[in-house]
């Protein structure tokens, strides 16, 4: 797979920044691209925060293209999605930036979508590849190496950890890469450190569901040390079992994105690490990305295979 290093981010970051500040003559005057984003849950803060970064990016950029912003009620409600990149399709958008919430039930109505001359991009949670080589179909992922990103966040935990120590996953849905990817990162820290990861249960990114697999694993195992949540969101409902145990100072939590309700936490211990994923840029590097093809008429099939933009570790 060809992989766009960091040195390509910062050329289109800083493209990005420049279109953004910077007037230029209306190339597309006589008719604009019309760009869809489609996210997942928009209860969840990071994709309000993805959504908000696109909507002031196209703000700045009102004559080069207009964008449709479009998410889901929760993060396990793939069929509406799948009918909001239907309705996408009907409605003749040029480009679907595309967050989804299967990382193969998506990829039928993705087929459709290439197959009416729509560019697609993928962000967010990468589309499954095999899913993606039996439909012959090339959709470039804009986004962070997962695995990267929770290797960062589990080796920064380990440091607290003894070798022996007891640990559990809370994933998030177990059919998306990117919870996949973020549980094998932290796996791989913790096995770097030799703690035990002794369970891994899906939360389903969200706060009640981590609550609930949070508070069954620590009555579960009552030597546990620590709760790796594949979001901030689980990471929430985490703390509340903690606390509700009686076990603060005793069970380490960590979290994945850095939303806005997790940085108090991060500040007086309650959660020990998250990871950035810049959900605010996400969407405009897609949307770039999407651009790109519309603006030099490139097919589909000949698209970059991969961007990889930044994760970066935030504790206190």
């Amino acid at each position: 797979m060809n992989v766009t290093h960091r040195r390509r981010f910062l050329t289109v970051a800083l493209a990005a920044a420049a279109a953004a500040a910077v007037p230029v003559a209306p190339a597309f005057a006589a008719s604009k691209p019309k760009i869809a984003l489609v996210m997942k849950s928009l209860a969840n803060a990071f994709f309000l925060t993805m959504e908000n970064g696109a909507k002031e990016y196209q703000k700045h950029n009102a004559w080069q293209f207009d964008l449709i912003t479009n998410g889901i009620k929760d993060e396990t409600d793939t069929a509406s999605q799948i009918r909001i990149v239907e309705r996408m399709i009907a409605s003749k958008v040029d480009a679907i930036v595309l967050a989804p919430a299967d990382s193969k039930a998506l990829v039928p109505v993705v087929k459709k979508a290439v197959d009416a001359g729509i560019i697609v991009v993928n962000i967010d949670n990468p589309l499954d590849p095999d899913a993606l080589k039996s439909k012959h179909l090339n959709v470039p992922f804009v986004g962070p190496d997962n695995r990267k990103g929770a290797r960062k966040v589990g080796d920064y935990l380990a440091k607290r950890l003894t070798a022996g120590d007891e640990v559990v996953v809370v994933e998030g849905v177990s059919t998306t890469t990117n919870a996949q990817r973020r549980t094998a990162g932290f796996r791989d820290a913790m096995k770097a450190g030799g703690m035990k990861v002794v369970s891994v249960r899906s939360g389903e990114w969200e706060t009640d569901k981590g609550n609930a697999v949070a508070t069954a694993m620590l009555n579960q195992y009552p030597n546990l040390k620590a709760l790796l949540c594949g979001n901030d969101n689980m990471a929430i409902g985490a703390v509340s079992a903690v606390r509700a145990a009686g076990k603060q100072a005793k069970v380490y939590v960590v979290g994945y994105d850095d939303i806005a309700a997790i940085r108090p936490m991060l500040k007086d211990g309650r959660v020990l690490a998250s990871a950035d994923q810049y959900a605010g840029k996400q969407a405009v590097f897609g949307i770039d990305t999407a651009l790109k093809a519309i603006t030099e008429h490139r097919k589909q099939a000949d698209l970059s295979r991969v961007v990889e933009t930044p994760v970066d570790l935030v504790t206190k």
